[in-house]
């Protein structure tokens, strides 16, 4: 059986400092076993403070030591239940009990930090409730507090303290004062009551106060910081959540971030006090990765250390642990600093502890993992050091001894050589300093002044100030600072004068400046893939400087990792959407989420990483993961008015590129609505609707949730032409009618259309019996001479009704990319094969003779070059691009895609590709009709 007693975990001992009031000690404890006993009388000869503990409490702690914990978890709960007339000397007695158990424990080698500070926070939770308590038990008595009665005192009546710093992070130091906010949830009362139940909780808060500060003759039980609320200097003592919340949107500082990464819901209604940190979460934690609270935090280091007095070299005497160069403090700001910057984009990065915030960075990759175990253990080896201080007399000081006699004190709780504890502690306090000073300057270095490799247009860059981004003086601050290294790298460009106009282009539409700079300096690779976007693709520069924010996943560690694949893709979005309550920000979410992922696609394939058929994949896949994610969370919202789908629900079936499964960076959504009533007539909720009417609703609501112009912008642009009757048939179609208009009345075109169609998302049981329709639909041969008689004629309308722009036009035009498509579903509806690849299509025109093997292999040959550019071209440009207008950057690339010299040779061969496709494909269709024989 394990032995839980103090005496068996004992692993160190403070030396004897003051012989005769260790002899004292030892007498207050003869039935101590003799080590249990000379380990106390020693840490009782280094402390006064230890001594007065015990003599006051010798009897208790005897019984104590047996088991530490359950003394302590019995200490706690003893406060709970102390009569109002006993509270504030019962409250004063536990404290003594704690702080003289912990110490020990602490001196003695038997808990970690951790638990020693988890001790000290457990007591300052338990005492706070008490006083609390009884603070709002008088309010309620006396009718203060309108229609609360003493039940309601086990969530103190819908107020919370929210224990802040080192209390909320359960890291409390031994002669910590606490900060706390209190607040209280407005809406358990009526309006009418709204001013005598703030005069009440205030009343109750100071009491509170009072009870736990007071020094009594029986000491003190906490001191009490209540100022850490919403502007403290005109702000009662206790206010309304609302307000509180509305003083942090509007006015919220840096500061007052940091410090909520460590609050907590300590005492009261716990529920409310977590749904308020909830409603402050886009507060506290960015949504996008925050470079710029590297500054601000850095700010607040230099205010403290000159309001201190902290400057200059580190030297022992009187140096302060916690605020001092090297000390608690720096460890705690680049801790929190490093969680604010991603923590918004990963909830892991959001611990309390600073020990467990390093941790958790480390393996994230925020931080390298010899940094985060360096400082995690001076940050150890500097909190016990503050502890043994602050044990001497109970002093909330964290300053070393100035004279060489309580450096002796020091050394001997510390049982260490007092050479070798001041060598110790200046190895220490250097190495914080050297590493949190190297983690701040490197985002404050100034580049190297250096001659320009290029003389740039001066009209250009003397224009820049007057741009949105560079209008506010911290914009224009940290630009400035980044302005070099970036014209640097456009000098380094094929065509610097021409990235430059590119660059200012982008620039020009920045909306602000402060967080994408920030992030720039912070992480000087991201400058290279600037440069590299805005000189090679217009269209993806434009996206950026409306959404720079996408830049945050290219430090997020993953961003040149595997693809996922579309099922993880879609499960990583459903967890992303499950962590927002509102149905606004999980639309809001979803594009945020899917921009960052269409960016990631775009950079890979403008850096070769992947071709253009792997990109073409990967953007339909990722519309999949949308679709699969979104159409729940629409359909949920939808019902909470109306009630569940009627009958077996709905699906979403994809068409053109997107069932078979290939976009490009510009594509839209081609879909239809199938549902299937099974009979029901109408939904149900408190607003029912005709199964018909539900549906139409319904699919009208998933069309806006993916088209809508929200804050982070559309997802997609949706084309539901496809449907039966075109533009002149429901938006959502009935699996019966559907059926038979597909077998009863569908032109050849949409049989066409229809070998590309799959299901996307909706009921797995209706998506694979209308999966099946489709099958046997297309199984059915279609007649060879109409279904090529018809395609010769949309052909010759196609023709008439647009020209091909030039060479680099790949879309459409005869052998151009969408000719080869229709001619290769011709081939699977006359081969009744349904087969959605182009390549299964040809296979099948060639199998039923339409063409021969050489003919195929021209067509799927010229197929895959007009699908490279189009798809390469996209992402330059959404509209047809000119080799003309085209940027050096912009040519290079396509070249390099299409493996061709120059452009000259690209023109050559996709022109070459055009002729030869149209030619076999003229001679497989008959002469439409009108042209003569």
């Amino acid at each position: 059986m394990t032995d839980l007693s103090l005496a068996a975990r004992i692993t160190r001992s403070p030396r004897v400092y003051h012989r005769e009031r260790a002899q004292d000690a030892a007498a207050l404890l003869p039935d101590l076993a003799p080590e249990l006993r000379e380990m106390i009388s020693a840490a009782a000869s280094t402390a006064p403070y230890l001594m007065a503990l015990l003599e006051k409490e010798a009897g208790w702690l005897s019984a104590a030591v047996a088991n530490p914990e359950t003394a302590l978890a019995d200490n706690c709960a003893a406060a709970a239940e102390l009569a109002p007339d006993r509270l504030a000397d019962g409250l004063r007695q536990g404290k003594r009990r704690m702080a003289l158990l912990t110490a020990l424990a602490d001196l003695g080698g038997a808990w970690s930090l951790e638990e020693v500070t988890g001790a000290l926070t457990e007591y300052a939770d338990a005492a706070c409730g008490a006083a609390l308590r009884a603070g709002l038990a008088a309010q309620i008595k006396r009718g203060k507090l309108p229609g609360m009665t003493m039940d309601d005192l086990s969530d103190c009546a819908g107020m919370v303290v929210f224990a802040m710093g080192k209390m909320g992070a359960g890291e409390l130091n031994y002669s910590s004062d606490i900060d706390l906010i209190c607040l209280f949830d407005e809406s358990r009362f009526a309006p009418d009551d709204f001013h005598a139940a703030r005069s009440a909780f205030v009343k109750a808060t100071r009491a509170m106060s009072a009870t736990l500060s007071e020094n009594t003759a029986q000491g003190y039980v906490f001191r009490t910081d209540l100022r850490l609320r919403p502007d403290p200097a005109v702000t009662p003592v206790c206010i309304a959540m609302e307000a509180a919340e509305r003083y942090y949107e509007s006015l919220g500082r840096t500061w007052e971030r940091a410090a909520y990464i460590k609050a907590r819901p300590a005492v009261g209604d716990i529920a409310a006090g977590e749904a308020f940190l909830q409603a402050l979460r886009p507060f506290v934690w960015r949504r996008h990765l925050d470079f710029a609270a590297i500054q601000d935090a850095h700010d607040m280091r230099l205010a403290i250390r000159e309001h201190k007095g902290l400057g200059g070299p580190i030297t022992l005497p009187g140096h302060d642990m916690k605020l001092g160069r090297g000390g608690i403090r720096e460890i705690e700001f680049f801790t929190q600093t490093r969680q604010l910057i991603a923590g918004g984009r990963d909830a892991d990065l959001r611990p309390r502890g600073t020990l467990a915030g390093l941790q958790v960075l480390a393996e994230k990759g925020w931080v390298p993992a010899e940094v985060a175990e360096t400082l995690g253990n001076h940050y150890r080896a500097h909190r016990t050091v503050e502890h043994r201080l602050q044990m001497v007399q109970d002093a909330q000081t964290h300053t070393l001894p100035r004279n060489d006699a309580d450096f002796d004190r020091l050394a001997a709780m510390m049982d260490m050589d007092v050479k070798d504890l001041r060598a110790d502690l200046h190895e220490r306090l250097q190495a914080v300093h050297d590493l949190i000073e190297s983690f701040f300057a490197a985002t404050r270095e100034e580049p190297e002044a250096a001659r320009p490799a290029h003389q740039f247009d001066t009209s250009v860059l003397d224009r820049w100030p007057s741009y949105p981004a560079l209008r506010s003086e911290r914009g224009a601050d940290i630009f400035g600072r980044l302005k070099p290294l970036l014209l640097d790298r456009l000098a380094q460009s094929a065509k610097p004068d021409e990235g430059l106009w590119a660059f200012d282009g982008f620039l020009a539409g920045l909306p602000a400046g402060v967080q994408l700079f920030s992030l720039l300096r912070a992480n000087p690779q991201l400058g290279d893939l600037l440069v590299d976007i805005v000189a090679t693709s217009p269209a993806l520069a434009t996206h950026l400087s409306r959404n720079s924010g996408v830049f945050d996943a290219v430090i997020g560690g993953d961003f040149f990792s595997d693809w996922p694949g579309q099922a993880k893709l879609t499960e990583m979005l459903r967890q992303h959407l499950a962590r927002e309550a509102d149905y606004e920000l999980r639309l809001d979410g979803t594009r945020r989420w899917a921009r960052e992922w269409h960016f990631r696609i775009g950079v890979h394939l403008l850096r070769g990483l992947i071709d253009a058929a792997t990109a073409g994949r990967q953007y339909a896949e990722l519309a999949q993961a949308v679709l699969q994610a979104l159409w729940p969370v629409v359909v949920d919202q939808f019902a909470t008015r109306h009630g569940p789908p009627p009958g077996r629900g709905a699906v979403i079936l994809g068409m053109g590129s997107l069932g078979a499964g290939r976009l490009t960076p510009t594509s839209d959504l081609d879909m239809l609505v199938i549902y299937d009533a099974d009979g029901v007539e109408s939904s149900g909720g408190p607003k029912p609707l005709a199964t018909r009417s539900y549906y139409a609703r319904l699919t009208q609501a998933m069309i806006t949730a993916m088209t809508a112009p929200m804050a982070q912008g559309k997802l997609y642009d949706i084309d539901m032409r496809l449907r039966p009757s075109g533009n002149q048939g429901p938006v959502a179609t009935s699996l019966a009618s559907f059926e038979s208009y597909q077998k009863e009345q569908a032109w050849v075109w949409e049989h066409l259309a229809l070998t590309r169609a799959r299901v996307i998302a909706g009921a797995e049981d209706l998506g694979r019996d209308v999966d099946a329709l489709c099958k046997d639909i297309l199984s059915r041969a279609a007649p060879r001479d109409k279904v090529l008689g018809e395609v010769a004629d949309m052909r010759r309308r196609i023709a008439a009704a647009r020209s091909p722009a030039g060479a680099l036009d790949a879309k459409t035009g005869a052998g151009r990319l969408q000719d080869i498509e229709l001619f290769a579903q011709a081939g699977a509806l006359i081969g009744g094969t349904g087969a959605r690849e182009i390549d299964a299509g040809l296979a099948a025109a060639r199998d039923e003779g339409v063409i021969d093997t050489e003919g195929e292999a021209t067509l799927s040959a010229a197929y895959t070059d007009a699908w490279t550019l189009n798809c390469a071209a996209r992402l330059l440009s959404a509209n047809p691009i000119e080799a003309g207008a085209m940027g050096q950057a912009g040519a290079s690339f396509l070249c390099r895609v299409l493996e061709c010299d120059d452009l000259t040779a690209l023109e050559s061969k996709m022109q070459t590709d055009y002729d030869r496709a149209a030619q076999i494909i003229d001679a497989a269709l008959p002469v439409p009709k009108g042209e003569g024989a």
